[in-house]
């Protein structure tokens, strides 16, 4: 027998997680990019055990039929390429169809979704890149993930994550970037059973800032109005003379 030969699916898919699903930051950071690449506009988010135990995604995107969810679990399979010439435009958040099935791969994994006019939905059931089982569901529109027991399956990966807290606070800063740059939407974090914080959708940016900062940090902010030269745009708020900080939590 030759002494090279092809990987099984289930190995390369998680060798292929290794590159995607860092920590359990990696993976809230994926599913939040794929509700709004799904134009979500509640996307709540409940984690255990600073997303170790188990991390639960819901969201009020256009949700996916049967075929389209089967396929979204299939590596390199997505619905944001066709040709290689759209390289160039990219306007979604991610591409490479690579999250779902990693996520897959290292985790007991459910996926429910529906589309919005539709009768009923899907549930598909994967462990450990195993498919378990293929069912009609009643969920809601949009789309509900749950990714439970982070790299069970590699104890090798899982022994390297850190405390719960330090997990959890990965998971909180990839929230508030996506909230910051998404007012839009109304972002829900709950950890433990304990709500973080609970953003309301705005058309305003600054009542956003206010919210994840609070209210005394947001008006000693100064507002950068927006600004374009050369083709690039630039705006937001900055900290008065005075404000400052010993790390860079809130940057």
């Amino acid at each position: 027998m030759g002494k090279i030969q092809l990987l099984s699916d289930t190995l390369a898919s998680q060798v292929a997680a290794g590159e995607v699903v860092e920590r359990p930051a990696s993976v809230v950071k994926e599913l939040i990019e794929n509700s709004i690449d799904a134009g979500a506009r509640n996307i709540e988010m409940r984690v255990r055990r600073g997303g170790i135990s188990s991390i639960q995604i819901a969201d009020d995107g256009c949700g996916m039929d049967k075929t389209d969810a089967l396929m979204s679990l299939e590596r390199h399979a997505t619905s944001k390429l066709r040709e290689s010439s759209d390289l160039e435009s990219i306007l979604t958040m991610g591409f490479r169809g690579e999250a779902l099935p990693s996520i897959a791969s290292v985790s007991k994994f459910r996926l429910t979704t529906r589309e919005t006019n539709a009768l009923e939905g899907t549930e598909i059931l994967i462990n450990g890149g195993k498919l378990i089982s293929v069912k009609e569901a009643g969920e809601a529109p949009g789309t509900q993930i749950e990714a439970r027991s982070l790299f069970y399956n590699m104890p090798a990966r899982r022994k390297f994550l850190r405390t719960e807290n330090t997990e959890f606070s990965h998971i909180e800063h990839q929230v508030r970037v996506h909230a910051i740059a998404h007012p839009r939407i109304r972002f829900l974090l709950v950890h433990n059973e304990r709500t973080t914080f609970h953003l309301p959708a705005t058309e305003s940016l600054f009542e956003r800032v206010r919210g994840l900062v609070g209210n005394e940090l947001a008006m000693r902010l100064l507002e950068i109005r927006k600004q374009e030269r050369n083709g690039i745009k630039i705006s937001g708020f900055i900290g008065q003379p005075g404000v400052s900080r010993s790390n860079r939590s809130l940057q």
